[in-house]
């Protein structure tokens, strides 16, 4: 009898280990440390931002918690601050060179166009190679031609089907930067369909349609209410805001997975609308002062609602690292930090 219980728990599936996602920040600590940014960079005339990104950026990730190990982030404020010199002088001579040879500042101006998607490539490399948890870092692979196509070429013909294939914008897009995104060697994976992004777009639409006829009705044909119509298209819009934002989170994270690893995400509209009202809110009273606060209140939901399902051991993967330690050694785009 004990023989086959030991055989019947030896057939039975893995069905993983829930590990979920904790974000440890706090409202008040981070304004401080928001606050004195916001001040150098005044009084530095912006060169501080460079070291405000940095700080702000590594203290979101040193309180992202994963199976109680955090994130880590890299970057050096040196390596930004060059990036965004480049970047300005290169702006400021193709606004004198418009200005004095307009058709050269247009063939400039069509490099620049031809240019983005490399740049675009490039900022995403260096967000994730200067991002790490447990000592391993992210990778980014993504070739010109793809972010040409999902930068220019999905969009153009989203607009073109007069939004059909909106649906299919998004998913290009997500495709394009999970599979080509690793962590340390190991590549992650993105199974959502066109189906799964037209069912939720179709759903907004229906539901546009159906909660907007009455309205429209209402204001034609009794005048008397057509003061109160704007209150009811605002919450419409904002309802389909808000189901559009939790449907798609949630789409994104439950077709993410990497090696034997799934994510999944269970935000809801009434969670999310609650903590968007309460940010606006207390925003709009404080003049601005509560930002920072309501960054980490919205990071905190969004954290609460998401989850890692392991199959095994996360350190598998750095086992693979030490292995491939040697291919890993160049560095690309690191004078580059344009936010994606």
């Amino acid at each position: 009898m004990n023989d086959i219980s030991s055989v019947s728990e030896q057939i039975k599936p893995n069905t993983g280990t829930p590990l979920n996602v904790e974000f440890r920040g706090d409202g008040m600590e981070y304004f401080k440390i928001w606050i004195v940014n916001v001040l150098l960079t005044i009084l530095t005339l912006g060169i501080y931002s460079a070291w405000a990104t940095v700080r702000n950026k590594r203290y979101f990730y040193s309180n992202l918690f994963i199976d109680e190990n955090n994130f880590r982030y890299l970057a050096e404020p040196m390596a930004i601050l060059k990036g965004r010199l480049v970047a300005i002088t290169a702006l400021v001579v193709l606004s004198i060179i418009s200005q004095i040879q307009p058709m050269i500042g247009v063939g400039l101006m069509l490099v620049l166009f031809l240019a983005i998607p490399y740049f675009f490539n490039q900022s995403m490399a260096f967000n994730n190679r200067m991002s790490a948890y447990k000592n391993i870092q992210f990778r980014f692979n993504g070739t010109y031609l793809e972010a040409f196509m999902v930068l220019y070429v999905w969009p153009i013909v989203g607009m073109l089907t007069l939004g059909i294939l909106y649906p299919l914008v998004f998913l290009k897009m997500n495709q394009y930067i999970v599979r080509n995104s690793a962590y340390g060697t190991t590549n992650f994976e993105f199974d959502a369909t066109f189906g799964d992004y037209g069912k939720i777009f179709l759903t907004m639409l229906g539901a546009g349609v159906v909660l907007g006829i009455p309205t429209w009705v209402v204001i034609t044909f009794v005048p008397s209410l057509a003061i109160i119509a704007p209150i009811f298209m605002v919450l419409i819009y904002f309802g389909l805001i808000v189901f559009f934002i939790v449907k798609v989170t949630n789409l994104y994270y439950g077709s993410l997975s990497i090696a034997e690893h799934r994510f999944a995400a269970s935000l809801d509209m009434v969670g999310l609308a609650k903590v968007i009202l309460i940010n606006a809110c207390l925003t709009i009273i404080t003049l601005g002062l509560y930002l920072p606060a309501a960054k980490v209140r919205m990071t905190k939901y969004i954290c609460s609602c998401l989850e890692m399902n392991a199959m095994g051991p996360l350190d598998n993967f750095v086992a693979a690292e030490k292995e491939n330690v040697s291919a890993m050694g160049e560095e690309f785009g690191q004078v580059f930090d344009f936010a994606v």
